[in-house]
C-alpha cells in the first residue's frame, strides 16, 4: 500500500508481468469498520481483484475505481476519520461546556456518530431527509443546525476532501 505510488509506476519499476494493486484503505479497519478502494494494474485478474476485494471487506467495505480517483478517496476516507474526531472532540467539548463530564459526552458523542452513520447506511436515505427528520419546526435542532452553517461547516469539510486529494496528487508528482 503505498499513496503517491501509481500502478503504472511500479509495474516500471519491478520489469516484469507481476500484477500490481493500488489500495486505499483507512484506519478503521483496526476496528472492523474501514473503508478501502483499490485499483488494478494491466497484469491483475479478476480472480485476483476478487482476492482483494475480500481481504478488505472482511475489516469493513471495499470497492474497485479508477486509479484516477485513488487521490479523491484518500481526501475523503483515508483523511476522513481524523475529521470525524475533530467533531467528535468538539462535541464532546460542547457536552463539557454544558456541565456534562469528560468521559460521558466524549462516549455519547462517538456513539451518536456511530449511529447516524449506521441509519445512513441501513435505511439508505440521504443524510440531508434524515436530518430533516430530526429538525422540527422552530426547535432547537434547527437552531443548532443554524449555527453549524454560520460557522461553515459543510463547506469546511468539503474544503477539507479537496485539500486532502489535492496534496495526495502532489506528492505522486
Amino acid at each position: 500500500m503505498c499513496l503517491d505510488c501509481s500502478t503504472k509506476s511500479k509495474e516500471f519499476c519491478l520489469h516484469a508481468q507481476v500484477p500490481v494493486v493500488r489500495v486505499m484503505p483507512n484506519t478503521c479497519a483496526t476496528v472492523g469498520a474501514g473503508c478501502a478502494v483499490f485499483s488494478r494494474g494491466k497484469n491483475v485478474t479478476n480472480e485476483q481483484c476478487d482476492i482483494v476485494k475480500a481481504l478488505f471487506e472482511s475489516v469493513g467495505i471495499c470497492k474497485e475505481v479508477p486509479e484516477s480517483q485513488i487521490n479523491a478517496y484518500c481526501g475523503l476516507t483515508g483523511s476522513g476519520p481524523a475529521y470525524i474526531y475533530t467533531i467528535i472532540e468538539a462535541l464532546s467539548d460542547g457536552g463539557v461546556k454544558m456541565g456534562i463530564d469528560r468521559g460521558s459526552a466524549t462516549r455519547f458523542a462517538a456513539q451518536l456518530v456511530s449511529g447516524a452513520a449506521k441509519m445512513v447506511l441501513d435505511t439508505g436515505r440521504h443524510p440531508a431527509s434524515l436530518r430533516d427528520d430530526v429538525c422540527s419546526p422552530g426547535g432547537t435542532t434547527i437552531t443548532a443546525v443554524h449555527e453549524l452553517e454560520k460557522g461553515n461547516l459543510r463547506s469546511t469539510l468539503m474544503s477539507a476532501v479537496e485539500a486532502a486529494a489535492n496534496k495526495a496528487n502532489q506528492q505522486g508528482k
